[in-house]
């Protein structure tokens, strides 16, 4: 059995991923996923639908679909293996597993009662082109959940896309790391669906979440947005070390701390769309 993954890039720019890493701010980053559950309702199949976590990551979000859907077949799919190691600690034979596989290449064999995914289809340029066959691998009253970062013209990303494409960097991190174009805009992913005979939910929210520790913002990066610079750098490390010197100069004038902490403002989307019954 297959199923889909976080990732559909090139092997050139493809992120190399540091699970502790991402976990360090696990309670920020769950936070939406509790939001996105929440309005996720009955599924066919209930009271054990099947479920696809597309892009579990470590894991730790796929074990919240277990503790919501106790009885449900639950697998979380990714493309990296220390993810998937990670993740693993979160196995529940035979209810929740975890698999590697590739978005591009999924064919399923099963109807799904929920297909979701936290925090990673921006990692697939034209994502909202999958709808059609993940929504073709519903069960009927089935529902496809999503939620995806919306802050890519915040301080944090522009000024990381400035800098790679600085005179300086240019050369080396041309094009590394862009996904302005995956996400699109709240009303576009509603018409999509919309088009596609759903009944969907879209909104945003925007945390302002508070961060703590030495350069806060930059610890956050270094779990997602700066991946793919920290890949492309591994083999030099003078070069990455000055790269993030740089970055970390640029963000403690963008997000000076405060008396309780690093206010980091976070903006997100939400969709979740039921599939009509025959």
């Amino acid at each position: 059995m297959l199923g889909v993954i976080l990732f559909s890039m090139t092997p050139v720019t493809e992120p190399t991923w540091d699970p502790r890493q991402y976990l360090r701010h696990a309670d920020h980053r769950t936070r939406p996923f509790h939001d996105l559950l929440a309005h996720i309702g009955t599924l066919p199949g209930h009271p054990a639908p099947r479920i696809a976590d597309l892009g579990c990551g470590a894991g730790n979000v796929t074990a919240l679909l277990a503790d919501r859907w106790p009885n449900a077949r639950i697998t979380g799919y990714d493309t990296s293996r220390d993810m998937l190691a990670e993740a693993a600690a979160h196995t529940r034979p035979p209810l929740l597993d975890f698999a590697e596989a590739d978005a591009a290449t999924w064919e399923p064999t099963e109807a799904y009662g929920l297909i979701v995914s936290t925090s990673a289809l921006q990692w697939i340029p034209g994502h909202a082109a999958h709808f059609p066959r993940w929504l073709d691998a519903l069960a009927p009253g089935g529902t496809l959940a999503f939620q995806v970062p919306g802050n890519f013209t915040a301080p944090s990303h522009t000024l990381l896309a400035g800098l790679r494409e600085s005179d300086r960097w240019r050369p080396l991190l041309h094009g590394i790391g862009d996904r302005t174009a995956s996400v699109l805009e709240p009303t576009d992913y509603l018409t999509r669906l919309r088009d596609l005979g759903c009944t969907a939910d879209v909104w945003e929210t925007t945390y302002l979440q508070t961060l703590h520790g030495d350069d806060a913002v930059l610890d956050w990066v270094k779990g997602t947005a700066l991946r793919p610079v920290l890949t492309a750098l591994a083999d030099d490390p003078g070069a990455r070390d000055a790269f993030v010197t740089e970055y970390r100069d640029l963000l403690r004038e963008a997000y000076p701390p405060g008396p309780y902490g690093t206010v980091f403002p976070f903006r997100r989307i939400f969709a979740v769309a039921r599939k009509g019954k025959p």
